[in-house]
Order: structure tokens, then C-alpha cells, then sequence
């Protein structure tokens, strides 16, 4: 595996020669604007990309001296990171407003492609761009065109972890079927139980599914804490009651359908009007307008957290950035997988980051 500078005066020039070299696949490393004296002594300006081929493209191209070589260990490491010619082209051809602003800041458009290509919608990315202030100067480097506007999104997260305090917390969890609900409940249960050493118990009010209140029985038996269903105000009366010396008191609602306002509506008229906090769980695999509508149809239930689930099950962990933006609400928790309770995390502002990029 090959990795190989090209130049010409223009970006899509230059692209042009990667593509007619190296293909459409060809995978672009960097892109910068530099300059050259000329034969007057002036200063000539062209862009420079360094490329390398796909990972399905013929390896038998011709040795020259500006070729460098990768192991294949060190390309397959940077492939998910990378943006192909024909991205590339994509991307400008779609983001005409941006093309001046590529041409004087060409590092930009490597972060721009991957804010994109990790879910981030089009809007938003360049405006973290634009906001960034790369565009005002025309030597940033790459490396410091992608710190800024990663600070710029850094700006839109905000975390909160609702357990951080010595005061009872009752806490319920609502969200779409599938989603997760009633398996972050048990790994929550066991980091405050096990870790922080809290007193926990459990209450179900999901009256749907026999599976979901025998699935926390048998957490709680594996933890050793209290567990009751509660499938009206009564019931959910004598259940806060009897666990009234409790720590953290966690809720397992039933899972429903965003668009099944008579059910939200029952959730509402159940636990509506007690001092318990909401907490929405949305999938990270879900696409953006559907994310937007859950948030939007729950939004009723007054919840005060975010909590992103499945984000191992999808590479567009982006959407959670857009959604952060569209409705401004911390996030509490994250999911990675299903193991109990290791796979959750309550997350800073860094760990969001990360995740997404």
C-alpha cells in the first residue's frame, strides 16, 4: 500500500489527478494550499494532496520517489478515518456555499467530510466550521483546523450525572420499545449499589410486558435489593412508601411507540404529578428526524436527561450531536453494549467527543 503527494492549482484539479491515478476509492490523507516562487520571483499558489489507494484497488502502480510506504497494519488503522476522491467530490459539489472557503482553508475540508460521514446533518457542520473562525486566517494547519472546530462542538455538550447528590433520587426511565429500558435500569441499580455503595430499589409500572418486570426480578435477585410493580396510582403510592429509606429508587416504564399519544398520555396521568425525575432513552442507530419526533412526542413528560443507548450498534454516533442542537438537554448515560453492568458510562463532555469522532 502506496501513499503518493499530488499537486495542481486548484483543489478539484488536483483531486482530478488523484482520481485519474489512483481511482475514484483513492483515500485522501491530507489536503493543504502552499506556495512556490516562480520565475519572477513571485509567489505562485497550489493545493497538494496526499493520497493513498482503496482498500479494493490493484496495488501495482508504478515506484516513484514522492511514494512513501504503509504497512498494511498502519492503513487499515486510518481507513475509517478517511474520506475517498469520490467523497470528496461529493462533498464540494454539495457544499457549494463552502468551495471559496475550502479554497483558502483546504485542511478544512478533510473535517468537514468526517463531521459529515459521522452523522453530524450538513447545516450543522458548517456552521461549527464557520464558527470556528478557520476561515478568517489562512494558516491554520490541519491539525489546528480540526482543534478548533472541535471546540466549537464541544460547546454544545452538556453532561450531568442526576445520582451526584446525598438526596433521595426517584428516577423513572421512558422511551420507545426496543430501546433499552428496562437492561440500563439493572446496569445504573448496579453501579449505585455495588460501586457507590447506595441503597437501591426497583420499581416496575410496565403492565405490557410479564417478560420486563420477571427480567427485573431477576436483577434485583442477583443484587439482592427490593423490587415491586406498580400498575396504578395506588399501587405506585404503596411501592414509594415501603421504599421510602432508599437512596435511589429507579422506575421501569413500558416501552411504547412515539406516535402512541394514549399511552404517553397514561404515563403521564401515572407519574406525572409525583417528584420524579424523567429520563429519555433514545437509540443512537436511529435515523435524525426520527430521533427529533421521539424527543418531540416524550417532551410532554417533562424528562430532564438524555440517555443515548445502542451507540456499538451504529458508526453515525453524529445524530446525538444534531439532537443535542435541535433540543438542548444534558445527557446522563451511555450505553456501549449489553453487558451488565459494564457497559454504561455517565459521560463528560470528552467522552461524547470521543464516541462521536
Amino acid at each position: 500500500m502506496k501513499v503518493k503527494k499530488f499537486q495542481g492549482n486548484t483543489i478539484a484539479d488536483t483531486m482530478r489527478l488523484v482520481g485519474k491515478e489512483m481511482g475514484p476509492e483513492a483515500l485522501i490523507l491530507s489536503t493543504e494550499k502552499k506556495h512556490r516562487i516562480t520565475n519572477d520571483n513571485g509567489y505562485d499558489e497550489y493545493f497538494e494532496i496526499t493520497a493513498m489507494h482503496g482498500p479494493d484497488q490493484d496495488n501495482d502502480v508504478p515506484e516513484e520517489s514522492n511514494e512513501t510506504h504503509f504497512s498494511r497494519d498502519a492503513i487499515n488503522t486510518l481507513r475509517s478515518e478517511l474520506m475517498s476522491i469520490k467523497e470528496m467530490m461529493f462533498i464540494l459539489d454539495r457544499s457549494r456555499m463552502l468551495t471559496e472557503s475550502f479554497r483558502s482553508v483546504p485542511g478544512a475540508i478533510n473535517i468537514f467530510g468526517r463531521l459529515v460521514r459521522s452523522g453530524i446533518n450538513e447545516y450543522y457542520a458548517r456552521r461549527f466550521l464557520e464558527k470556528s473562525g478557520i476561515f478568517e486566517k489562512n494558516d491554520f494547519s490541519q491539525q489546528d483546523v480540526r482543534k478548533q472546530v472541535l471546540k466549537e462542538i464541544l460547546k454544545e455538550i452538556d453532561v450531568c450525572d442526576p445520582f451526584d447528590t446525598k438526596q433521595q433520587v426517584i428516577a423513572a426511565f421512558i422511551g420507545s420499545t426496543g430501546v433499552g429500558k428496562t437492561t440500563t435500569v439493572a446496569k445504573i441499580a448496579a453501579n449505585e449499589f455495588l460501586l457507590k455503595k447506595k441503597r437501591v430499589g426497583f420499581i416496575s409500572i410496565d403492565n405490557y410486558r410479564i417478560a420486563a418486570l420477571d427480567q427485573l426480578k431477576t436483577y434485583a435477585s442477583i443484587l439482592g435489593i427490593p423490587c415491586l410493580p406498580a400498575f396504578n396510582q395506588k399501587e405506585l403510592a404503596f411501592a414509594l412508601n415501603r421504599m421510602q429509606d432508599k437512596d435511589v429508587i429507579l422506575i421501569d416504564t413500558a416501552g411504547q411507540s412515539h406516535y402512541d399519544y394514549d399511552r404517553i398520555h397514561e404515563l403521564q396521568a401515572l407519574i406525572g404529578t409525583r417528584p420524579i425525575t424523567k429520563h429519555l432513552l433514545i437509540s443512537a442507530g436511529i435515523h435524525e428526524s426520527e430521533m427529533t419526533r421521539v424527543a418531540k412526542n416524550f417532551k410532554k413528560l417533562d424528562y430532564s436527561t438524555y440517555i443515548f443507548t445502542k451507540t456499538d450498534e451504529t458508526r453515525q454516533r453524529g445524530v446525538i450531536i444534531n439532537q443535542l442542537i435541535a433540543q438542548k438537554m444534558p445527557i446522563s448515560f451511555v450505553t456501549t453494549g449489553q453487558r451488565v453492568p459494564e457497559d454504561i458510562m455517565t459521560p463528560t463532555k470528552m467522552d461524547v467527543l470521543r464516541l462521536v469522532f
